[in-house]
């Protein structure tokens, strides 16, 4: 297996942050139309409606973020794996070799009368750096890009907005490069990465990396955590 570069992340100012999220969604929610790809299902024990919508993010390497979306109250499922490259099923070694076009990512699924896309997006701006091309800490290659895989016109939307506000606000000394892209294929990754903050909470890169990282995140975001 790729061994990962042991990295220490931080968290960016998280005041302005915040204040750019509230204005964002003020300004997008009334002039975006209603999600055509939404799907309505029941749920089982509380007969309760349940608004299902996706995202996909890539935020570095998968693991950080899985470990992060997993917390939040509204998401129900988290899977990581590959997106946004021209090689169908790839390997994890394939995709090491930075010659596949895909990028880590999360593919998030969610209950969206619980959690917007907006929200999204202010936890996954938050919790990495989207101002260094192709790397998070030191995880270098293209498949380290920050990038969100938008799925219909009003992700688009949404994140071009959030992106032009981050840049305006001075938050960053230097402009975010995130890329927005069109959603196109997402391929599942191998078992063992899946939740493996959760089933390898002992290892070096979880201790090191990860869990500082999950800490602040808890810590700013605990109004949005699962009960």
């Amino acid at each position: 297996m790729f061994e990962k570069v042991l990295k220490i992340s931080a968290f960016f100012p998280l005041n302005k942050l915040s204040a750019i999220f509230v204005f964002t969604s003020l300004l997008v929610s009334c002039a975006l139309r209603e999600n055509p790809n939404k799907t309505i299902t029941s749920s089982i024990s509380g007969g309760m409606s349940k608004q299902i919508d996706t995202a996909t993010l890539g935020s570095g390497c998968f693991w950080c973020t899985e470990a992060i979306f997993e917390q939040l109250e509204g998401v129900l499922k988290v899977t990581s794996g590959y997106s946004g490259g021209h090689v169908v099923n790839p390997t994890y070694e394939q995709v090491c070799e930075k010659n596949t076009g895909h990028a880590e990512v999360v593919q998030v699924i969610y209950d969206s009368t619980k959690l917007s896309f907006a929200d999204l997006l202010d936890v996954f701006w938050k919790t990495h750096d989207p101002t260094t091309l192709n790397r998070q800490g030191n995880d270098e290659g293209p498949q380290y890009r920050s990038v969100i895989f938008y799925h219909n016109e009003e992700q688009r939307e949404i994140a071009l907005h959030y992106k032009v506000e981050l840049d305006k606000s001075g938050v960053f000394d230097v402009p975010v490069v995130t890329e927005i892209t069109p959603f196109t294929n997402f391929y599942p990754a191998e078992n063992y990465h899946q939740n493996y903050f959760i089933n390898n909470s002992d290892q070096p890169y979880c201790n090191y990396v990860i869990r500082p990282k999950l800490e602040k995140f808890i810590k700013e975001f605990k109004d949005k955590l699962r009960k």
